[in-house]
């Protein structure tokens, strides 16, 4: 699809009116929104519809996608480029929800989230509601499912998305790996903060450390400042300063 025809769509999308009941749907499942102040609320509620009405969402495992599902998810993906963009998501064509775990062929065990390079991401609705939740533990199945979308816009699932400048990479670079480093080394500041699961490579360490900065931006901030910085200047907002 041509960027210009994908612009004139989303126009189209924005000037659609925002399905009055969807926010019902977020008031009860996403505790982040409540919290958002007016101008960011309203800047998330167009993202949202966009991507809601641009995506293919489809129900798997004999799962339904309702309309609650399609909101509740596009909101989580709309949280992460709140002041970024939408062309960051693309190369996302497909969202796929199972009731709960799943199993993928080739790989043991169940699975709650999967990101895959053709442009798909794959979700337990129940892992998606229980982690929005609670919104302070640290984990949030979609929101790490997103991140590594984000991370795959530029070509590769390797930790590093599309930074906003080019000056700004060797920073990134110092300081993601200076963190990815001691949380496989096991320091306590990093593990404090992030899952063990960020240890298993950089695109999963980026994936951990967005739920984290979402999630507990406060503690990010306390135990590991230059990362909490470099973060916050990604996605262009200070979620340690948004009202408890």
């Amino acid at each position: 699809m041509s960027g210009l025809f994908r612009s004139f769509r989303r126009r189209r999308l924005l000037r659609r009116p925002f399905p009055p009941e969807w926010l019902g749907y977020l008031e009860r499942r996403a505790p982040f929104f409540r919290k958002l102040a007016p101008e960011p609320r309203e800047r998330l509620l167009g993202l949202l519809k966009v991507f809601a009405w641009e995506k293919e969402f489809i129900g798997a495992g004999g799962f339904t996608v309702t309309d609650e599902v399609r909101a509740v998810v596009s909101a989580t993906a709309a949280r992460l480029v709140l002041y970024l963009d939408l062309s960051y998501y693309d190369r996302l064509r497909e969202v796929i929800v199972y009731p709960d775990a799943f199993r993928i062929p080739d790989r043991t065990g169940t699975v709650l989230g999967e990101a895959k390079h053709w442009g798909t991401v794959i979700l337990s609705w129940q892992s998606v509601i229980t982690g929005l939740a609670d919104p302070n533990d640290g984990h949030a199945t979609a929101t790490h499912e997103f991140a590594h979308v984000l991370d795959r816009e530029d070509g590769a699932f390797d930790g590093t998305p599309h930074l906003r400048r080019y000056s700004h990479y060797s920073a990134w670079a110092s300081v993601m790996d200076g963190h990815f480093q001691k949380l496989r080394q096991g320091q306590r500041a990093e593990r404090q903060v992030m899952d063990d699961y960020g240890s298993v490579n950089e695109a999963e360490f980026f994936a951990v450390a967005t739920e984290s900065f979402f999630e507990k931006p406060r503690q990010m901030r306390e135990k590991t400042p230059d990362l909490y910085e470099e973060l916050k200047r990604f996605y262009g907002w200070d979620p340690a300063s948004t009202p408890p």
